[in-house]
């Protein structure tokens, strides 16, 4: 059946509309993650969190982000381009905040890893009223032919009139980077307790990080291009933004924008609200394994040369070399993962928090975290725990989380996202179905599990 013909079919009912997402996702899972998967992991018996629902009715919430005003509000990213208003007494406001959809390239329903991906308001949002976005845009007329879409890096100020409005004419684009395929775009930016904000990018998207708009070394090995890299500005200064001047390459080979690399598809990102303040990372893998990462200053990830702790052939991704280089191009180290999890525990990595709250006191310290589905056919995401290892350098020991209000202890949809309100306390965002269509989207708040 064509798109066309699907999208058609698509509005007689929603019984044909699952069946019909759920055939096409099949496909995308063949394509672009592959079928073969390992089973090492070995997670241990499962400490338990309730789910209490804060929101539905929404199509696919993938950012929940508290302004810091003292309101108790939280604001939430739909990825069909819409912001909402959650009131501190748990409602949902009528009108959205702002409305991104015509300004972004359209959607495909069955799944997309395009759309309204991150949200980030400033730390002087009380005074100044300005706050970021992350989107995808349509292909701007100086990217290169063929190329899929342009992301735009944007800032937006409040309605001076209403505080439970932004003002949409205010948009000021501050990044445009061309994106050659659909997929790794990257997902939540953060401003980071030194005042910067921090933009995750994929490696481009396509699979193994080759093929058109792919170098030799692959985007996330090369650091003249910004895909593949976590990149650190300052929106303070500048026409649109200036380089920190403690950047790694300022100065050096390479775009003075990059703070890290080596990155396949980090699509959450967040900073420790404690401790020190440590940066965070979940990075999605390609055929077998899932990874996160603590980030820090001009380290290479690895990718494509590792897939985790493991070496990557992008010839071959589904048989690990036994032997690969333990250095990038330059010579430079390569940064290995806190988590590390094969494709029978889950095939996408949600990264999450470091958790500060008050409810759950026996997660302190935690890293709390998600992986989206096992399956593109059915939404059955998980929930982790992983805590740091007794001997430095080992990796972290995750558990699987048992939900107390979920069927079989499950949380029975697809993982899209976690949250982190004023206090610290985490949400975890959901939808029943792959791709952004529908009204099954939800917002879930971590509560006690007994």
């Amino acid at each position: 059946m064509e798109i066309l013909d699907f999208l058609t079919f698509a509005e007689e009912g929603e019984t044909s509309l699952r069946r019909l997402v759920y055939i096409w996702t099949l496909v995308f899972a063949l394509v672009l993650f592959g079928c073969r998967t390992t089973s090492t992991q070995t997670i241990v018996p499962r400490p338990r969190v309730g789910l209490e629902l804060v929101a539905d009715g929404l199509t696919a919430p993938v950012a929940l982000v508290s302004p810091h005003d003292g309101t108790g509000r939280l604001f939430v990213a739909d990825q069909v381009g819409t912001i909402w208003v959650l009131t501190a007494d748990g409602e949902r406001l009528d009108e959205p905040f702002v409305d991104l959809q015509e300004r972004m390239v359209g959607l495909n329903v069955a799944y997309d890893e395009r759309g309204l991906l991150g949200l980030a308001f400033h730390p002087a949002f009380t005074e100044d009223g300005r706050f970021f976005v992350y989107y995808s845009a349509p292909l701007r007329d100086e990217a290169p032919e063929g190329w899929n879409h342009t992301s735009h890096l944007s800032e937006f100020r409040v309605s001076e009139a209403d505080p439970n409005k932004a003002d949409p004419e205010s948009e000021r684009i501050l990044l445009q980077v061309d994106q050659p395929q659909s997929n790794h775009d990257g997902g939540q930016i953060a401003f980071g307790p030194d005042g910067y904000l921090y933009v995750p990018l994929g490696d481009g998207g396509g699979a193994n990080d080759t093929g058109v708009g792919h170098p030799p070394v692959g985007n996330g090995q090369d650091t003249s291009t910004l895909l593949g890299s976590i990149l650190r500005l300052d929106v303070d200064s500048g026409d649109s933004y200036a380089i920190p001047p403690d950047n790694p390459f300022v100065g050096k080979e390479g775009r003075d924008e990059i703070f890290a690399y080596g990155i396949r598809n980090p699509f959450r990102i967040a900073f420790d609200a404690g401790g020190s303040h440590q940066l965070f990372a979940g990075d999605v893998g390609q055929n077998l394994w899932e990874e996160v990462d603590i980030v820090t200053k001009g380290r290479n990830y690895g990718w494509n040369i590792r897939e985790g702790t493991h070496c990557f052939d992008p010839n071959q991704p589904d048989e690990p070399p036994e032997q690969c280089p333990d250095s990038g191009t330059g010579g430079e180290p390569l940064r290995g993962p806190i988590v590390e999890y094969d494709h029978d525990v889950g095939i996408a990595v949600i990264g999450g928090y470091i958790y500060r709250g008050n409810l759950l006191p026996e997660f302190k310290g935690h890293y709390i975290f998600g992986d989206w589905s096992t399956t593109f056919l059915s939404g059955n995401g998980t929930l982790f725990t992983a805590t740091p290892p007794e001997s430095e350098g080992a990796l972290w020991m995750i558990q699987e989380l048992e939900i107390a209000t979920g069927e079989d202890g499950k949380v029975g949809a697809f993982v899209l996202s976690l949250g982190q309100d004023a206090d610290h306390e985490l949400y975890v965002l959901t939808s029943e179905l792959p791709g952004p269509v529908g009204n099954t989207g939800k917002v879930f708040k971590f509560v006690p599990g007994s």
